[in-house]
């Protein structure tokens, strides 16, 4: 049953429409992801769908009472409010009963006093007046669902629990129909996982935004991408996805190269001028005027940047050597004993969660930090080129042109002079928006002045912290290509999986208590390795596990003081544990596969059930298993 329906929609910002005459559906239990090029009005087309934008033309048909919640693209702030008050804004004017609520009883827990207890009674009675209970239990169970703690403040969560908390806000009011737009930007790779991962299972029906491709397979059950104003389907994975639009695109172009003959041919025909004149061919004359009017209203493709980057004359063989380097802020280890030599040709890939160093790592090879501990060594005839994720190369206040030839008109790009207009419009920029102030662009406009101003430049040493940022597909593509064919050494940070896939041959891994290790391969290489530990590692518990619960039965028996049912439970845990990791191994495997979300809602929706649910029920064993040993 369709949720929600798009008939002849249009909407227009400026000369092009972004919506001409769309067309749209959303089925329930559907997750559909929206793709399309930068500036293409997809994030527009979510603003119509939550009702916050009108549309110029044409009709939206909404099912009765249907119920949408949308998360946008920014991290919420880091205020000194609760996660449970953050969380309590989404269910309206009660929040602020809830939430004193909420205080008070964590305040009785710590110290009960006469003045709380009537203040807590009144709360309750007007919370019973309001008729918010039922919203109190959905706040707490958003909470739970999402792994979060209720009393936490929101300026101590990482990104990735603030976006956790971000989407319990937008579940506290049960949508039928969940909006995001780019769920995964400020997620670093654990919480990238685990949101994919439990996304299908706490939101029912689902429309994304997001350029992260391994995201999108793990999420989409369907593909819809905005192009050129128009909304095409396209059943099944990315690389399906892929594949159909490029077969679309070579037959677009040569449909296009046959009516642009014909009009030649037809324009040839009609400067005669007498032929034309005559009444039997004022026919085709008129089939002339419309051949015109369908070239005059042709939308063509959006090209792709012309992205070229040039390496200069090599490096020494040794780029950077660290020996034993460590690194602390404020007490806190970063980087402990780390050593390792970076050779001439590398592309590596250096992996971690926020937090973990990544940052400081790159700072620390590039001589821009000092180490504590160790020794670092940088090669001869370095030319760097740095793509700082802060974007402090780039002065907002000055204009796109400015930002890259510092005022002048002309700069030199592989040793040949261009215009700096003609350079910028590689990049995409109009000669309009080259005189716009940097500060305007929109996140992906930012992203790309960035790897025009890096790319102006010779260079044998690319360090890329988070480069992938805002960045549309096709300029992914283009970027990684580039990339490949790229003679230099590379460093590169991102949380983009199929990026560093495609770019690196190596990874600096970083755990977040100061170690670093060395792996050889890409992302896709390491999960695989890391998986393989992990069974490794829980046959070997669950021998060990068994063993120790045989020698140590009698003994518990004997120190411990429990009642025949409690004990009968203790013993039965160790089995029941097992069976639950088990269980999820097997439905964990399900999921991973790469066809799993291609599926429908029926098939795919009781599995990542059956997942939460095991996953509840181990968490719940262990913690029981905890209780009645400390008895």
């Amino acid at each position: 049953m369709a949720l929600l329906n798009f008939d002849n929609v249009s909407i227009s910002f400026g000369s092009a429409a972004l919506l001409d005459h769309a067309e749209f559906s959303i089925d329930e239990g559907e997750r559909l992801c929206l793709l399309g090029r930068n500036g293409s009005g997809k994030s527009t087309l979510l603003k119509i769908v939550d009702g916050l934008i009108k549309p110029d033309d044409g009709t939206i048909r909404k099912q009765k009472h249907l119920r949408i919640s949308m998360l946008g693209q920014d991290l919420p702030e880091s205020s000194e409010e609760t996660v449970f008050s953050y969380v309590a804004k989404g269910v309206g004017d009660s929040y602020r009963l809830l939430t004193d609520y909420h205080q008070c009883v964590a305040n009785i827990s710590e110290h009960s006093n006469e003045k709380d207890l009537l203040k807590l009674q009144s709360l309750q009675d007007r919370i019973d007046d309001a008729d918010a209970w039922q919203h109190e239990q959905r706040i707490a169970t958003s909470i739970n669902r999402l792994h979060l703690d209720a009393d936490d403040l929101m300026s101590a969560l990482s990104g990735g629990r603030k976006r956790r908390a971000a989407l319990a806000k937008a579940l506290v009011t049960q949508p039928d129909l969940l909006l995001l737009d780019e769920p995964t930007n400020h997620l670093d790779l654990e919480s990238i996982q685990w949101l994919e991962t439990h996304l299908p299972s706490i939101a029912k029906t689902l429309l994304f935004i997001t350029h992260d491709r391994k995201f999108v397979d793990a999420v989409a059950t369907r593909i819809i991408e905005l192009d050129r104003g128009q909304l095409k389907s396209y059943p099944g994975t990315f690389e399906q996805y892929y594949l159909r639009k490029q077969e679309q695109l070579e037959i677009e172009d040569r449909e296009n190269k046959l009516f642009d003959k014909k009009l030649a041919a037809e324009e040839v025909w009609v400067r005669q001028g007498i032929k034309a004149r005559r009444t039997r061919n004022e026919g085709r004359v008129r089939d002339l005027k419309k051949l015109r009017e369908q070239r005059s209203a042709r939308r063509v493709v959006q090209g792709n940047a012309k992205i070229s980057i040039d390496s200069t004359q090599g490096s020494g063989k040794l780029v950077a050597e660290l020996k034993s380097v460590s690194k602390s802020y404020d007490g806190k280890k970063i980087l402990n004993q780390f050593s390792t030599r970076i050779i001439k040709g590398d592309k590596i890939g250096i992996l971690g969660n926020n937090g973990s160093g990544k940052s400081t790592l790159l700072k620390l090879i590039l001589g821009q930090i000092a180490a504590d501990e160790g020794t670092i060594k940088l090669g001869t005839n370095l030319d760097i080129a740095y793509f700082d994720q802060t974007r402090d190369q780039i002065d907002a206040e000055r204009s796109v042109g400015d930002n890259i030839a510092d005022g002048n008109d002309f700069i030199m790009i592989k040793g040949v002079q261009r215009h700096v207009i003609s350079y910028l419009q590689d990049f995409l920029f109009t000669p309009e928006r080259i005189r716009t102030p940097a500060k305007a662009l929109s996140g992906g406009e930012f992203s790309r002045l960035m790897l025009a101003k890096l790319f102006a430049k010779s260079t044998n040493l690319l360090v890329l912290d988070e480069p992938t940022n805002d960045l549309d597909l096709a300029t992914l593509e283009l970027l990684e290509q580039q990339i490949a064919d790229y003679q230099g050494t590379l460093l590169l940070v991102s949380h983009d999986r199929s990026f560093i896939d495609n770019t690196v041959t190596s990874l600096i891994c970083l755990d977040g208590k100061a170690n670093a290790s060395e792996f050889v391969g890409g992302y896709t290489d390491w999960l695989n390795y890391q998986q393989m530990q992990q069974q490794d590692k829980k046959k070997q518990n669950k021998v060990s596990g068994t063993i120790q619960d045989q020698g140590d039965s009698k003994t518990t028996n004997q120190s411990k003081k429990l009642s025949y049912k409690q004990q009968r439970e203790l013993d039965s845990l160790p089995e029941k544990i097992a069976e639950l990791e088990s269980k999820i191994e097997k439905l964990q495997t399900a999921v991973n596969d790469a066809n799993f979300f291609s599926q429908t809602a029926e098939h795919t929706k009781p599995i990542l059930d059956d997942l939460s649910n095991a996953e509840v029920q181990l968490s719940e064993s262990y913690q029981r298993w905890e209780q009645l040993e400390c008895d």
